[in-house]
Order: structure tokens, then sequence, then C-alpha cells
């Protein structure tokens, strides 16, 4: 099978990845061998479906190549999991949405079509329930809608939320002031913040109260308005305090609830406010539910794979206890 590219070099450049890394990608996945002449792509092996898989892969890619788009290895892995899966391939509605930009102009997009359905429900909804495993975007994302938002005046404020649990121990007794105390637990939200803000903008936000890092514990009693408010970790809230927190909900306000049910760290064997939520409240307009899955993981390849070997080995177990 041959695919012409139409543009220059750089279609093909984009088109291939750096060091070939995106044709080596293919190779390693289909039995079939790539090769380039005179602005051709020719894909060969020795069964024919594979080649076919393929053809419609490049395809699909060089479309994406030729709006000038950068592609890269986890992004064509991600694409043949979802060839795998059954799942129609809509690349160019992947790279064509830019969610938001980076402090240096770096263009974030979904790379995934359950990564982009979050954002959809993100959008729809006063307040989604995200799930999945870690590596999945479910926070990452969450920051760029709220950036976004917060950049359009759509709200005047980010507010930041996490369950101080995993050590077990009060925030009373932390040296340092309240962010002091909070920061450990945050870190990855301030991580998110610094990349898509810079840390002196996120930080000149922070002490203007445009975005506020709150512990769990310390939003008893508040009403937020017009803010993009971030539970996150909300696997290891009580279901006490996840009522709490949904019921904080001003006018003009959304809220994402994100977590990783298989992850809970509540001590003495507390139940998780994020596992029957769902039952409670499914039904209500305006609430949405989200499942990214192994599939939506955009880290390091191996964490996929890790990710994925856990998920068989947990069902493994449960079909051993039934």
């Amino acid at each position: 099978m041959e695919i012409p590219l139409s543009g220059d070099g750089f279609v093909l450049a984009r088109l291939s990845g750096q060091n070939d890394e995106n044709f080596q990608a293919i190779e390693a996945r289909y039995p079939v061998s790539l090769s380039i002449k005179d602005g051709v792509v020719k894909i060969s092996g020795p069964d024919p479906e594979p080649v076919r898989i393929a053809g419609h892969l490049i395809r699909e890619l060089a479309s994406v190549a030729e709006k000038g788009h950068e592609i890269h290895a986890a992004d064509v892995r991600a694409a043949m999991d979802a060839l795998a899966e059954g799942r129609e391939l809509k690349l160019n509605e992947l790279y064509s949405e830019i969610i938001c930009t980076t402090a240096r102009g770096k263009p974030i997009r979904a790379k995934t079509p359950g990564q982009r359905a979050y954002i959809k429900a993100i959008r729809e909804n006063f307040i989604l329930f995200a799930t999945g495993p870690a590596g999945t975007g479910k926070t990452y994302l969450a920051v760029c809608e709220a950036v976004s938002m917060l950049k359009a005046g759509k709200v005047n404020r980010v507010v930041l939320v996490r369950p101080a649990v995993e050590a077990g121990e009060s925030l009373g007794y932390l040296p340092g002031d309240l962010r002091e105390k909070v920061e450990p637990y945050v870190r990855p939200l301030y991580d998110a913040f610094y990349d898509l803000l810079s840390p002196e903008k996120f930080l000149r936000y922070a002490d203007k109260g445009v975005i506020e890092i709150v512990p769990l514990a310390y939003m008893r009693g508040r009403t937020l308005n017009e803010s993009f408010i971030i539970l996150d970790e909300a696997q290891n809230t009580t279901p006490k305090q996840m009522k709490m927190f949904l019921t904080r909900l001003g006018f003009g306000s959304k809220a994402v609830v994100t977590g990783d049910i298989t992850q809970v760290d509540l001590p003495g064997g507390q139940a998780s406010g994020l596992r029957h939520v769902r039952e409670i409240l499914s039904g209500i307009k305006g609430i949405g539910f989200m499942d990214l899955s192994y599939a939506d993981v955009v880290r390091h390849e191996i964490v996929q794979k890790i990710v994925q070997a856990y998920e068989n080995y947990e069902n493994k177990l449960k079909k051993n206890e039934e």
C-alpha cells in the first residue's frame, strides 16, 4: 500500500516523529514495514489486514501533520489503542480544538477521544465527577479548563481543594501558615498551574485570592460564587465530606471532582464518598459522570502497561472471590 503525502518535507518530519519514533511505534505494534520515497509512504507486510489498519492510521496521522500539528509517539500509541478497541479515529477533531495554552505558548489539546469527551462533559455540566487511573489527565485537564475560563472572565477565581489524609495527621499540628501546610497535598495542582501560568503569575494570583488553595476541612460553611472548583483525590473523602463539598457550590460556579477509586487511603477502613455518589446523584440534570480508562493514559508508555496490569490482576481477584 502506498500513501502520497502533500506539503513540504516538514509534513514528513511531523508524521514520522523525532528519530522516526512514530513509525517505529507502528512497526512495533503491527507486522508491517514502513518506508518513504519521493514523498510517498509505502506499507508492506505478509498479511493484508494489518497493512490496511496501518494504512488507515497513516492517512489519519498524515492529515493532522499536513495541518502543521506536531505528532508524538504517545499520540500514535493512543490512536492504535483506539483502533484496537474498535473506536472510530477522529484525530483531526482532537488536534483542531485547543483547550488552553501554556505560559510558553504551547497549545494544550485532548490526546484521546476519552479526554475530549471529558472536556466536553466539564463544559456541559455544573458538577462533573471524573474517575480513572493515574495519567489520564483528570486533574491537568480540569486545571486547563479552569485557566481557560478564568482568562475568558467566565469565573472570577479558581479554588483547588484536596483532602489531607495521606499521612493521617492534623493540619493544625503541621508547621507553617495555611499555604505551607497544604502545599504538600496540592503539589500536583501547583505543577499544572506552573506549566499553564508560570510560577510567578500563579503566585501573584494566589496572593490576590484569584487562585485559592483550600484543604477540604476548611470548606465547611462557605458558599462559592462565580468560581471554578476542583476537588482532587476525591476518593479520600468520606460520604459526609463529599456532601459538604457539593453543597458549597454557588451561583455561576462549576465543580470538577476527580479521583481514582482504586487508590483509597482513608484510615480505619472508612467508606469513600466517591464510591457511591453516582448511585445517589445519577439522573440529576447538570451533574455528569465521566470514566476514563487505561486507554486514556498519556504518560510514559510503561505507565499505561502498569495500569493495565493492575486492572487485570484486580479483575482476576474478583473472579476468584466469586
